[in-house]
């Protein structure tokens, strides 16, 4: 299909039928990538749509097709990223909401999940993690991905990985 579609890349029209071709293969797989990294549906929804977006504008630099998925999502996890920076703001809480916190903040049980053991890494250790285990991408398309070295990236891995087992422990050390 690849063959065919840089066949194709050669007028506008064709460029962008093969995009949207390509784009749509891989929708669902920057959903999920989105999804982990913004966690609610709205969101997520506007980053595919940013990357989607983004990557259409820049799609005839891309020299290698072989490597649309990674750059894919390489863009995707910017425009998650991109949104998590813009709408990191401050909540303001109604009297309300305050009262009901402070009364019930005895009654909540100590829990972790997944997503809260992921909030304990940095985003080059989320995203490291999240294409290794979630995308299941190879040592050396993250080094693309994140644009660095590939003993680098398994550094970053084995200590977010070491953050990662600590996280667990501490939690199970309370019983959970």
């Amino acid at each position: 299909m690849i063959n065919i579609i840089e066949s194709n890349r050669r007028n506008q029209g064709d460029n962008d039928k093969a995009f949207l071709e390509l784009f749509q293969q891989y929708e669902q797989d920057i959903y999920r990538m989105a999804y982990v990294y913004v966690k609610n549906k709205e969101d997520a929804l506007d980053v595919v749509q940013e990357a989607a977006y983004r990557s259409f504008l820049k799609f005839n630099t891309l020299n290698n097709l072989q490597m649309f998925k990674t750059w894919l999502i390489k863009i995707t996890i910017n425009c998650a990223i991109d949104l998590l920076r813009k709408n990191k703001q401050v909540i303001h809480l109604k009297k309300e909401d305050i009262e009901f916190l402070s009364s019930s903040m005895e009654d909540i049980p100590l829990s972790l999940s997944l997503q809260d053991l992921l909030e304990l890494l940095n985003e080059d250790e989320k995203t490291i993690v999240l294409l290794k285990f979630y995308q299941g991408c190879t040592f050396s398309e993250i080094s693309e991905v994140i644009n660095a070295p590939l003993s680098t990236v398994k550094s970053i891995l084995y200590r977010a990985l070491e953050k990662l087992r600590k996280g667990a422990r501490r939690v199970d050390m309370y019983g959970q």
